[in-house]
């Protein structure tokens, strides 16, 4: 059975984006009578193991897929070795290594590597000075292909020059749209598990709990909001090393009855998150590459409120499926909130509108048979 080898440099311990994608492609090789090796940074949990439970599905754990150390290069040798892929796909790992070579020393045929990368607030991209071109075109000479996730990451990647543009391919990221239930039950237990009364509206925004992901907004837009409208919940979905800070900011800026803590939630979807959302954030400052959250969301036919950098323009078509805002601006975040909490029918006109987005550029089942396309397999 000829195999592919899929490496993860992140830790499967819920069942988002990463996950979703690796069973989807695993069932598409499955049905073209392929093995597929998955391997992250630890152990999955239970619940992500289960989920990934397919017949052609081996799992492994793989050594820090971005410090470039002899013992990483060592442990891809050893799984190249024992498997003996006939492609390579690397995920989350650094784009400059030695990983590349490697494998094509062990016999793999083709080596992929997709970028995952957001960029730093106000990055802009341009061509490297001519020593590194030259460098990572030798580096990365085995490189059978890059995958950029969004338009955004395309162009930072062409921008560089160090590969030639034909070595560059962009298939958006996707959404699972087999798993998106409309089921009102999802959305009455999540309020009672995290004890949401009923009359109050949600804002929800899942991400990690870092400065990036625009916290320090998102808890000003609450405390706006909620001055004008107070049967509204804020909930942040996710956890973060800065997570105990913001959680005493909210109770300095008292509003820490008026936004909830959910943590780490193994399984956002099957959980209800999204579902009992009515307005989907993501307030994020830096350079997003895509916006995973924000395609579920508009998935489950949420109207999406969003800050207008990296990839995630590519996303929502601003006063259509959701709105634009500029990074940091706390007044319009807030405005553009208390109007789509004052309007239904504007919300569910938006989230018609986002799904039948997703459904058009973002179904994973479709971007997936695209990267098949990509790797040759018939």
């Amino acid at each position: 059975m000829p195999t592919l080898v899929s490496v993860f440099g992140v830790e499967p311990r819920r069942i988002g984006g990463t996950e979703t994608f690796a069973r989807e492609l695993s069932l598409q090789l499955g049905a073209r009578g392929w093995k597929s090796v998955l391997c992250f940074l630890s152990e999955p949990t239970d619940e992500v193991r289960r989920f990934l439970d397919l017949p052609n599905i081996s799992l492994g754990v793989y050594a820090s897929a971005n410090d470039g150390s002899m013992k990483t290069g060592r442990n891809l040798a050893g799984i190249t070795r024992g498997h003996r892929p006939e492609i390579l796909h690397l995920h989350f790992t650094g784009f400059l290594s030695c990983y590349s070579w490697i494998a094509r020393l062990q016999s793999v045929k083709q080596v992929f590597f997709t970028d995952h990368h957001s960029r730093s607030a106000g990055y802009v991209p341009g061509r490297a000075p001519l020593w590194k071109r030259a460098a990572a075109r030798f580096i990365n000479g085995p490189l059978t292909k890059v995958i950029s996730v969004s338009r955004y990451g395309y162009d930072c990647m062409t921008a560089f020059d160090l590969l030639p543009r034909s070595r560059f391919e962009m298939i958006y990221n996707g959404v699972d749209l087999t798993r998106v239930k409309a089921d009102p039950q999802l959305a009455l237990d999540f309020r009672r598990r995290y004890s949401i009364p009923a009359e109050r509206a949600i804002v929800t925004q899942v991400s990690w709990i870092i400065p990036e992901k625009g916290i320090t907004d998102f808890l000003e837009t609450a405390r706006l909001v909620t001055q004008q409208n107070r049967n509204v919940q804020f909930v942040l979905v996710g956890d973060g090393a800065y997570r105990e800070q913001y959680i005493k900011d909210a109770a300095a800026m008292g509003i820490e009855d008026r936004v909830t803590w959910t943590g780490m939630v193994k399984d956002p979807f099957g959980e209800g998150v999204f579902a009992a959302a009515n307005v989907v954030c993501q307030f994020s400052r830096w350079e997003e590459v895509f916006g995973w959250m924000i395609a579920e969301g508009m998935a489950h036919g949420k109207p999406v409120v969003a800050t207008r950098v990296g990839g995630i323009p590519e996303l929502i078509t601003d006063g259509v499926t959701g709105h634009l805002v500029e990074r940091g601006d706390t007044q319009a975040m807030s405005e553009r909130l208390l109007a789509l909490l004052a309007d239904p029918a504007l919300r569910t006109r938006m989230g018609e509108a986002g799904r039948e987005t997703v459904s058009a550029k973002f179904d994973l089942r479709k971007n997936v048979a695209q990267l098949i396309r990509s790797y040759g397999i018939s």
